[in-house]
C-alpha cells in the first residue's frame, strides 16, 4: 500500500509539472497568431502605388498640321474680316461631337477666329492671291471710276457686297470708285468709311503678298490711283444729287433698267 501510495503521488506530482509546460506553450502559439496580421497589412502598402500612378499616362494628342489644302501658319483671307493668319488646327468637343477647327488670328483687328474646317467652302475663306492677280487688281486702280448715279443707299449695298466678297479685284474697284483726289468735291461721312475699309483691305492683302508693310502698300495703291483719269462734271455729284439721277457716269441706262425691275 505504501508503494502505490507513493506512485500516484509521483503521478500527480509529474501532472502537475506538464501543467505549466502546456501552460507555458499556449502564450508562444497566441504571440505567433498576433504577429500574423502585422506581417500580412506591411506589404499591401506598396501595392496600393501603382493603382494611383495609373491615371498619369496620357496618350499622345495628334498634332494636325493641314487640313482643305490650308497649313499652320499659313496666311488665308477671310471674307468678312480679311487677311488673318491660321494659328493651329484644333479639335474640340462642342455638344458631345469632336470638331476639326481653323484657329485664325487677325493682328490687327486684335481678333481670334475659330471656323470649322468642313465649312471653309462655304465661307469663301481662300488663299492669298497670286502676284498675277495682285497686278490685275493694281491696273484696275488706273481704270475709269464707274458710278452708278442711282440712290447712295443702293450703291452703298453694292460697295459692301464686293468688300465682304474676299474678291481682290472687286475690292480694287470700290477702291477706284469711290477714291477722291484733291481737286475733287470730298467724300461724305459714310463714303468715307467704305473706301477707307476696301482700301484697308486691299493693302493688307498686297502687303503680304508682296513681303512689304502696309504702308508701302497703301503708297502703291495711291501712287496708281493717281494715275486714273480725272472724274467728268457729271461724276463729280453729292450723294443728294445722286439719288435723283436715273443714269451712271458713262452715259448708258442701265440704273434705269436696275431701278425698273
Amino acid at each position: 500500500m505504501p508503494e502505490k501510495t507513493a506512485k500516484t503521488a509521483a503521478k500527480a506530482t509529474g501532472a502537475k509539472t506538464n501543467a505549466p509546460k502546456v501552460a507555458a506553450k499556449a502564450p508562444v502559439k497566441t504571440a505567433v497568431k498576433a504577429a500574423a496580421p502585422k506581417a500580412a497589412v506591411a506589404p499591401k502598402a506598396p501595392a496600393h502605388k501603382p493603382a494611383a500612378a495609373a491615371p498619369r499616362v496620357e496618350e499622345p494628342k495628334k498634332v494636325v498640321t493641314q487640313r482643305q489644302g490650308f497649313k499652320a501658319n499659313e496666311f488665308v483671307v477671310y471674307p468678312a474680316h480679311g487677311v488673318g493668319q491660321i494659328l493651329a488646327i484644333e479639335e474640340q468637343e462642342i455638344a458631345g461631337a469632336k470638331l476639326e477647327l481653323f484657329v485664325i488670328n487677325f493682328m490687327k483687328d486684335k481678333m481670334t477666329l475659330r471656323v470649322p474646317t468642313a465649312k471653309v467652302a462655304n465661307v469663301g475663306m481662300r488663299k492669298l492671291s497670286e502676284p498675277a492677280l495682285v497686278k490685275k487688281a493694281l491696273e484696275t486702280l488706273k481704270g475709269r471710276a464707274r458710278i452708278k448715279r442711282t440712290m447712295w443707299s443702293r450703291r452703298a449695298q453694292e460697295y459692301e457686297a464686293k468688300i465682304n466678297s474676299g474678291d481682290i479685284v472687286a475690292i480694287a474697284e470700290v477702291v477706284r470708285d469711290l477714291y477722291r483726289s484733291e481737286s475733287q468735291p470730298e467724300q461724305s461721312y459714310s463714303e468715307r468709311q467704305l473706301y477707307e475699309a476696301a482700301l484697308d483691305r486691299l493693302s493688307r492683302e498686297i502687303a503680304v503678298v508682296q513681303h512689304s508693310t502696309e504702308t508701302e502698300a497703301v503708297k502703291e495703291i495711291e501712287s496708281q490711283l493717281a494715275k486714273s483719269p480725272r472724274r467728268g462734271a457729271k461724276a463729280e455729284t453729292t450723294e443728294a444729287e445722286a439719288d435723283e439721277a436715273d443714269v451712271d457716269a458713262d452715259g448708258d441706262d442701265t440704273a434705269v433698267a436696275d431701278e425698273a425691275a
